[in-house]
């Protein structure tokens, strides 16, 4: 028997039973959530793609539906091509840096830590410099501002960054 410990994999409860108890037991024994019956299959698919995206980042984006395309607010990230395109402009990303713009807008108005930035940018975070971070989020400005977005990208001292939908009113 595998247990939470031994695993990464996530694991979603679900169970007729809907004590509270039940539930604290289950996500306390390795759950990352827990779903009772009857439930609404939507609610089921959201949970787990909710599950995959925070266990495997990146990799889950682009396991489900087309995954070539990000889409927020008419702001598109082409994944395979590595290209922003808005309002008819269009700019060239590096891998990093769509990385960095994708990982931002699947959160958007949340902050995201710089951690969780450095660890889905690079495999190896202990070599890496803190500023590349800072320097790749400039990049990206930069760019975002090429095609006509500003300020879209806000740092918050101390936390990380926050994309914000700023063109939206532009």
């Amino acid at each position: 028997t595998i247990t939470a410990s031994e695993t990464n994999v996530p694991i979603i409860f679900v169970s007729a039973r809907t004590g509270e108890m039940d539930q604290v037991m289950a996500i306390e024994n390795g759950g990352d959530d827990f779903i009772t019956k009857p439930f609404h299959l939507d609610v089921l698919l959201a949970k787990v793609k909710g599950v995959l995206r925070r266990t495997y980042g990146e990799y889950a984006a682009n396991g489900g539906g087309n995954g070539e395309e990000l889409i927020v607010q008419g702001l598109t990230l082409h994944r395979a091509k590595n290209t922003l395109e808005w309002s008819g402009k269009r700019v060239d990303l590096t891998k990093n840096e769509a990385l960095l713009v994708a990982c931002l807008m699947e959160r958007i108005g949340y902050i995201v830590s710089r951690e969780t930035l450095l660890e889905t940018l690079w495999d190896d975070v202990d070599f890496v410099d803190d500023n590349t971070l800072t320097v790749n989020v400039t990049r990206v400005r930069k760019k975002m501002e090429e095609i006509g977005i500003a300020k879209a990208i806000e740092t918050v001292r101390g936390q990380g960054y926050r994309m914000s939908a700023t063109w939206v009113n532009e």
